[in-house]
């Protein structure tokens, strides 16, 4: 698969071939053009787009040119945005027809001139759905230009979703954050405004910058608090977040900053893993964190395609009617006296009624009822087989701000038995209390823990994790621990 990103005057390519063992051969391509591309998401000139995704392609690899289907990542600005609130209660089929009145009332194009599907997220007794659209004048555009060079498009992302997907299980769902996600390049920064539920703002935020990017983040985070949209975290991207120290940099500009760079590690390692590069190269992953966030968005959120969803607004589907038969004058006679035949049979047949010996009856019933049923012993539940502790995979995060936490939770589950056990930081250190998040397919791993470590925690919060993630449990130690 070639995960291909197309800015204004960008591409960046990540080609990812499956290798028998599950892992990914990879192969990567990045340039900025002098000639523009695309003018808000749409592509400039046919040719001028074909000949530059031909040029990645053959300068990434000798091989990589086999690759045919390619995931098409977009810069929001391509897409029609829409984000609404729906009742908690609202049934699954329903939300489309929500969405298809809310989007007719407020977006400037009709759903079925587009290519659109939309994601639901849901907590704290709040639903949240949001809608990406694409025209499908441009769409027609992107297929003449892969036509040209024998490329099919698989599958169409946003932006803003890939890099979503880089952070969103640093997310703690049953507290609301406001969350920056900034890229940060040489003299330039731009970003995203998203919360606990995704993009809330589809307009990006680019600034140039001379070298002082805490005193620019700083007066941003500011201007936000004075709109009643103070901000929580920061999520720091792109080459020049490299040199960045959380604890220094999270000082001077007021605001939590996680770096990507030690989120993908503790989070996304799993899929991190995958990725093999030939000639003991490093993968630049804050180079292609949108190709790499896409690829993660695609392994989680298979159902979301814009290719294939589009019959979700349909709305001149009509009702499948019956077949118009024709029937001649002779077949509607044969009919009728077929049906009146049967009808005099039935009343002929009424005329004879049976005899019936009650007595044989009601003696066959008492004999029946008399009869004493042996007694019979009910089978014996087979016991089902409780998960094995050393099979358990659990991650530890630090929440409690005191270095090497979670290595003494590691240190004492370790003894307790379990198997493989990762450690890292949890997306801020103001945890109260220590937490634990199960797989409910591994529900009974909730009171080994509680048991192992109650004479370290008194009383731990236990809730759901989610069953895509790499774990089978997270622990998260906080400052009662």
């Amino acid at each position: 698969m070639v995960y291909l990103y197309i800015d204004t005057n960008a591409i960046k390519l990540l080609c990812l071939k499956k290798s028998m063992l599950g892992q990914y051969e990879t192969f990567f391509f990045e340039k900025k053009h002098e000639a523009v591309l695309l003018e808000k998401g749409k592509p400039v000139n046919s040719d001028l787009l074909a000949s530059a995704i031909k040029e990645a392609l053959s300068l990434t690899s000798e091989n990589a040119h086999c690759e045919k289907e390619v995931a098409l990542i977009l810069p929001q600005e391509a897409f029609y945005f829409l984000r609404a609130e729906v009742p908690v209660d609202i049934a699954p089929s329903a939300i489309s027809s929500f969405i298809r009145d809310k989007a007719h009332s407020v977006l400037p194009v009709n759903l079925n001139q587009c290519l659109s599907d939309y994601s639901v997220q849901e907590a704290n007794n709040q639903k949240i759905v949001t809608l990406y659209a694409l025209n499908k004048e441009y769409f027609e555009l992107y297929k003449q230009s892969f036509s040209l060079i024998d490329l099919k498009i698989q599958s169409i992302i946003p932006e803003t979703l890939a890099y979503f997907k880089l952070f969103d299980k640093t997310l703690r769902k049953e507290k609301k954050e406001i969350i920056a996600f900034i890229t940060y390049e040489k003299k330039k920064i731009s970003g995203y405004l998203y919360d606990s539920y995704g993009l809330t703002d589809a307009n990006k935020w680019t600034e140039e910058i001379d070298n002082n990017i805490e005193d620019v983040l700083k007066i941003k985070a500011q201007d936000h608090e004075q709109k009643k949209m103070k901000l929580n975290r920061i999520i720091l991207s792109g080459t020049g977040s490299e040199t960045i120290r959380q604890d220094t940099f999270t000082k001077a500009v007021g605001v939590w900053t996680n770096p990507l760079k030690r989120i993908i590690p503790n989070f996304l390692n799993d899929y991190l893993k995958m990725i093999v590069v030939n000639q003991n190269k490093t993968f630049p992953i804050l180079n292609f964190d949108v190709c790499f966030g896409a690829f993660v968005f695609q392994q989680e959120n298979k159902s979301f395609s814009l290719l294939k969803n589009n019959h979700k607004f349909s709305q001149n589907i009509s009702p499948p009617s019956l077949p118009n038969i024709p029937l001649s004058k002779k077949e509607i006679f044969i009919f009728l006296g077929s049906f009146l035949a049967s009808f005099l049979f039935f009343i002929v047949l009424s005329y004879f009624k049976p005899s019936v010996n009650l007595n044989s009856i009601f003696n066959n019933q008492e004999q029946k009822t008399n009869i004493t049923p042996s007694p019979t012993t009910a089978p014996s539940p087979t016991p089902t087989p409780s998960i094995k502790k050393e099979e358990l995979k659990l991650k530890i995060l630090n929440g409690s701000g005191t270095a090497g936490k979670a290595g003494e939770a590691k240190d004492i589950l370790s003894k307790a038995g379990y198997g493989e056990i990762l450690t890292g930081n949890a997306n801020n250190f103001d945890y109260e209390k220590t937490e634990i998040q199960v797989k409910k397919s591994k529900k009974d791993a909730v009171g080994y823990l509680k048991s192992d470590l109650k004479e370290y925690v008194a009383d731990i919060v236990s809730s759901d994790l989610a069953e895509t993630e790499a774990a089978d449990a997270v622990i998260i130690v906080g400052k009662d621990f």
